[in-house]
């Protein structure tokens, strides 16, 4: 998935983007509400992470953009206030769940993995087409009950694979999900980590390349 942290507390950003980045995510990340705001318009997020006290914009009003826009993107709000009024009012503004400071990192990442699947059509906890079993929450991935150890950019290609449920993912969609806003769309990424993918995968060939379109899994 494509998730976007916006926080302020630098220390903390970089902790719960690596945190999500050991999850397969592809992370961006925003210190400010300007800048989430400018991101937000340029990639499709899954899912936002999203403090509410944020310097330049306010976390409230970034919220309400981010409802207002054409995206599909679900907001994991996170604040220091622990009233119930203050959560009440953080989903009424939009934001889909609630987490207060501090958290768990497992919880953090077990939320945003849930909102993930719902910013989608609904799919299953665990993915299953020709013989492949992946298992998001557990990062697990079986080929006819073969445990296919995957890097996590490999993870990423096929979850999204998966998903498509046998339409075609173009390599520009694989990059869009799977890797990070600074990734170069010119170096042969994702060709690259299909190749290990198919290797990994092993007989048969089950990872097809449509020329010019992209790859599925039929």
């Amino acid at each position: 998935m494509r998730v976007l942290v916006v926080e302020d507390e630098r220390l903390l950003a970089d902790a719960i983007a690596e945190w999500l980045r050991d999850d397969a995510h592809a992370v961006d990340l925003a210190y400010d509400g300007a800048a989430a705001l400018e991101r937000a318009g340029v990639h499709d997020y899954d899912v936002v992470v999203l403090d509410r006290d944020l310097p330049l914009v306010h976390g409230d009003d970034v919220c309400r953009e981010l409802v207002r826009g054409d995206g599909a993107a679900r907001v994991l709000m996170l604040t220091a206030a622990a009233e119930i009024t203050d959560r009440v009012a953080g989903l009424g503004l939009g934001a889909d769940d609630y987490l207060t400071k501090p958290f768990a990192f497992p919880e953090l990442a077990a939320r945003v993995l849930a909102l993930g699947r719902r910013a989608r059509p609904a799919a299953p906890p665990v993915l299953r087409r020709a013989g492949i079993t992946l298992d998001p929450a557990r990062r697990e991935v079986f080929r006819d009950g073969r445990y296919v150890p995957l890097a996590k950019k490999e993870f990423a290609v096929l979850t999204e694979l998966l998903l498509a449920d046998g339409a075609v993912v173009s390599a520009e969609r694989l990059l869009e999900k799977a890797w990070d806003e600074h990734a170069d769309p010119f170096t042969g990424a994702v060709r690259l980590a299909v190749l290990k993918l198919r290797r990994k995968l092993a007989e048969p060939p089950v990872v097809e390349t449509v020329k010019g379109a992209g790859y599925r899994i039929p």
